[in-house]
């Protein structure tokens, strides 16, 4: 289903759907390549709402691309490109998959979420209120909502496949990945923390915290994978309006959350329509969030 401004689901005969999530459609190419699609649906309190928002799927793609060309000194990710014009010819067959998909290469995904906090909130915030702690990491007294961490802190969780992900320790983490994997897994994920937000805050955007998907390749290589430092996997604040001791003015979906709380709705499907207003001001908060961080408009 989709418009002539927003894409909801896709359906081909001619590709191979193999999963649709909450927000991407993934088809098969290849043994070796898939095609990611960023739909313009929007998931809160994991329910898939009934209102798309307009350039969200684009959004979400050309900042990714962005992104894995920035920090490829980093760490090798699985990017073939997200240029429309070289993809395969079936994929150019479908207009409306033009700068809202990912040619990649297949990898098996590693069964965890590399989470890294440069600030105070989500549950780390609710687990420091809590016990002074937050994912194996004693914190200072006195700490306020949303302030800056002395460090970033990784704190992984698993990856589930439905609901919320779990935090988990460090631990943990490495028993489900391996000592060798997770110390590659740590340190990469915080190298790659600092720079994009070293880079974030000259363009006057915060990443407060943000998550990461790794996955081996056949020869067994890891690969940084998925969407990365998006408005949907990342906490996005303006630098001009930061004020540690409430929660802050954000690009992201934040802004549909707090618009949901005011609802009589328990958050249980089916989720609610969103009011025209909300949905164009929060494509306007993605929009904006790609136009900060790459300096240019939205491309077809």
């Amino acid at each position: 289903m989709s418009s002539a401004a927003t894409v909801t689901e896709t359906n081909f005969t001619d590709l191979k759907l193999l999963h649709r999530g909450k927000v991407r459609d993934v088809y098969e190419i290849d043994e070796d390549r898939l095609l990611l699609v960023a739909t313009d649906r929007l998931s809160a309190f994991d329910c898939i709402l009934p209102t798309p928002i307009e350039n969200k799927g684009r959004v979400l793609t050309q900042i990714s691309a962005f992104w894995f060309d920035k920090l490829k000194d980093v760490c090798d990710n699985h990017l073939i490109t997200a240029d429309f014009t070289k993809m395969p010819a079936a994929v150019q067959a479908h207009a409306e998959l033009a700068g809202r998909s990912m040619l990649v290469k297949r990898t098996e995904v590693l069964p965890v979420e590399c989470v890294v906090r440069g600030y105070l909130e989500g549950s780390g915030w609710k687990d420091y209120k809590a016990t002074g702690w937050t994912s194996g990491h004693s914190l200072p007294p006195g700490l306020k909502h949303c302030d800056r961490l002395l460090e970033p802190l990784f704190t992984p969780a698993t990856k589930a496949a439905s609901g919320h992900d779990e935090n988990i320790s460090g631990l943990d983490f490495a028993k489900i990945v391996g000592n060798k994997v997770a110390a590659y897994l740590k340190s990469t994920s915080l190298e790659l923390y600092r720079r994009a937000a070293e880079y974030a805050l000259t363009k006057g955007i915060i990443i407060a915290d943000t998550k990461f998907e790794f996955g081996r390749d056949r020869r067994g290589n890891i690969l940084l994978i998925d969407e990365i430092l998006t408005p949907d996997s990342s906490r996005f604040w303006q630098r001009d309006k930061y004020e540690p001791g409430h929660a802050q003015p954000s690009f992201d979906k934040q802004f549909v959350r707090e618009y949901l709380e005011t609802l009589d709705w328990d958050k249980t499907p089916p989720a609610p329509p969103l009011p025209p207003e909300i949905a164009a001001a929060t494509s306007d908060r993605y929009l904006e969030a790609y136009r900060l961080l790459t300096g240019r408009g939205l491309n077809s």
